[in-house]
């Protein structure tokens, strides 16, 4: 039971963070790389603080795996934070909803060409329909909403070719070390980086709302922090399959708090999206799928 409530809490963090994202970013407040370099910096100290604390020793990695670990902190959190926040501050939440979705089918395809993942018919379709459901932002719009968020959309689909690159050069760690010590390095390794994307910009912006704080403030609590040490708790716990079911929750928060707190238009168009993603991610993580194990 206690999984189970910590994995409806995980997706409630995650689901919600685009909400608080436009919160933060709205005129006057933070910029999207100052909020990357916020997270990056208060996820590295609290990530492995937890880590150590849990882990002691085994939080330190062998020297074989360095290159893999800031491989995995350049895709999973450097680039993965800036084209997203990018992305989001030119689109909307329930558009980064749709586009995450389509992670696991990125990952799908790189795992294949790795030689990580084996290949079915069903599964390619699922591709397929899915990369279908998440291309329709481009196109499947009203003309002036298509223009509006075309660039923001692209930012965040390659964020998701990130992400999704970055799981299948984690998981040869994650067989080697726990999942919280992985996470961990993967933030603190991303510290270094803070300077040179986020220089020039203000990382106190004398404009800010109480509100603009308090929304980057639940940004680094629980997507950043909470999320992550919840999701290890409940992997311990739970099958790995178990956990990948509670991934659909997220864009039924996202769309739900979008369209109750942003009044954010909702579109027969988002519902065919979201419709097609859905069925293409149910064919690709059907078993033997391993991708969400991760």
């Amino acid at each position: 039971m206690q999984g189970h409530v910590a994995l409806v809490v995980v997706q409630l963090c995650f689901g919600l963070f685009p909400i608080f994202g436009v919160l933060a970013l709205a005129p006057g407040g933070f910029a999207p790389l100052a909020i990357a370099g916020w997270r990056m910096l208060f996820g590295g100290i609290v990530l492995m603080g937890a880590a150590v604390f849990v882990h002691g020793r085994r939080a330190w990695p062998e020297r074989r795996d360095w290159w893999r670990l800031v491989a995995a902190s350049l895709l999973g959190v450097t680039l993965n934070m800036t084209l997203y926040l990018e992305g989001l501050a030119r689109s909307t939440p329930i558009n980064a909803a749709l586009i995450m979705c389509l992670i696991p089918v990125f990952t799908f395809l790189l795992a294949v060409m790795s030689r990580q993942e084996t290949v079915t018919s069903l599964r390619v379709a699922g591709v397929v329909i899915a990369l279908v459901g998440g291309a329709s932002r481009f196109f499947a719009e009203r003309p002036d909403l298509v223009r509006e968020h075309a660039f923001g959309n692209l930012l965040m689909a390659a964020n998701a070719a990130c992400y999704a690159a970055y799981f299948v050069i984690a998981r040869p760690l994650l067989s080697r070390y726990p999942p919280l010590v992985v996470i961990a390095w993967v933030f603190l390794l991303s510290v270094p980086f803070v300077p040179l994307f986020a220089h020039g910009e203000t990382f106190v912006p004398d404009g800010a709302t109480i509100g603009q704080w308090r929304a980057l403030a639940f940004i680094l609590v629980f997507p950043t922090a909470v999320a992550y040490v919840l999701n290890v708790f409940a992997l311990a716990r739970l099958s790995a399959s178990t956990t990948a079911i509670y991934i659909y929750v997220q864009p039924l928060v996202t769309v739900g708090a979008s369209a109750w707190i942003l009044q954010e238009e909702l579109t027969p168009a988002m519902g065919v999206s979201a419709l097609l993603v859905f069925v293409g991610i149910w064919l690709v993580a059907r078993r033997p799928a391993r991708i969400v194990a991760t």
